[in-house]
């Protein structure tokens, strides 16, 4: 059994969504295998983490793990609590209050269904009824959810391009990225885990974003670095940048210093609205470091302006 999912993640019992949300982003950049490569244990403690973040940020499964109903891996726990037994017995008043409704604190287990085949079935009024009635079993448990992770470039995450990804049975499906993905989001395929006699478990995918040559990711938007001649700033130019969608030809202004930044709307990355952010490119002028044809055309030049002043010196 796994251990409990609030003590794997450093959080009280009473932690808010965001709260969750918070311990897990940390503990994932922690414990990520990619970062941990001498560490073989730093894989099994982020399945952990990762296992114990899915069950709490499902309202549904926090609740019922909560009041009692699921273990730490989800699975049903037993229905008559830890002490096992009938409690009060069969016989007067005693006997039939753990029947009128939930018995144990398991709010999610049907005593109709576990009982009505033994005690006659029918609508829950007590213990009468005779002995009639065919069997009913509790349902059969599902198979065991897979975790994984999935690496994902910035600029895909950026375009949410579709991501082929291997499952354990050896299948292969195209995964369409949700608007606003980030680094730790979870996606959850239904009936794509373990086989079991009551349906197949479900694929937990964590999603990774990898870090980019020379985009930065900014919130929504995307940061770049676009090196420029000195020509190209005194004189403006048309220029090639690249963005994640391709490459675009960008007006540089003429006298354009390193440093200026230019905006390139809806560049950026994608919002849970499915708006995008922009790109914000700053330029850097790049001096040739031995040019004897500008060194000549620049002697006895000075610029006598105080582009210092403001910071006092």
């Amino acid at each position: 059994m796994a251990a409990d999912p609030y003590s794997t993640l450093g959080i009280s019992r009473g932690a808010s969504e965001k709260e969750i949300k918070s311990a897990y982003r940390k503990l994932a950049k922690v414990l990520h295998p990619d970062t941990n490569t001498d560490n073989p244990k730093a894989a099994e403690q982020f399945s952990d983490v990762t296992k114990a973040y899915d069950l709490l940020s499902d309202k549904a499964k926090r609740a019922q793990f909560d009041r009692g109903e699921i273990d730490a891996d989800g699975n049903p726990t037993t229905p008559f609590g830890a002490g096992g037994g009938f409690g009060g017995g069969f016989g007067g008043g005693g006997g039939q209050r753990g029947f009128s409704g939930n018995f144990g604190g398991n709010d999610g287990i049907d005593l109709e269904d576990l009982f009505g085949g033994i005690f006659g079935g029918g609508p829950r009024s007590g213990m009468g009824g005779g002995m009639g009635g065919g069997p009913r079993g509790r349902a059969a448990p599902r198979g065991a959810n897979v975790s994984y992770r999935l690496a994902v470039p910035l600029t895909d995450a950026a375009e949410r391009k579709d991501q082929r990804i291997t499952l354990s049975d050896g299948k292969t499906i195209d995964l369409k990225l949700p608007a606003g993905v980030e680094d730790g989001t979870q996606m959850r395929l239904s009936g794509k885990g373990e086989p079991g006699p009551g349906g197949a478990g479900d694929a937990l995918i964590t999603i990774h974003i990898q870090p980019h040559p020379f985009f930065r990711q900014d919130g929504d938007d995307l940061r770049l670095d676009l090196p420029i001649t000195l020509d190209e700033a005194l004189a403006g130019a048309r220029v090639k940048a690249p963005t994640a969608s391709g490459a675009v030809m960008l007006s540089v202004p003429p006298g354009s210093s390193s440093g200026k930044v230019l905006r390139l709307k809806g560049r950026g990355m994608t919002r849970k609205d499915g708006t995008r952010g922009d790109q914000l490119i700053s330029l850097e002028i790049v001096l040739p470091e031995s040019d004897a044809d500008l060194a000549r055309r620049l002697d006895g030049w000075k610029d006598q302006r105080d582009v210092r002043g403001k910071l006092g010196v």
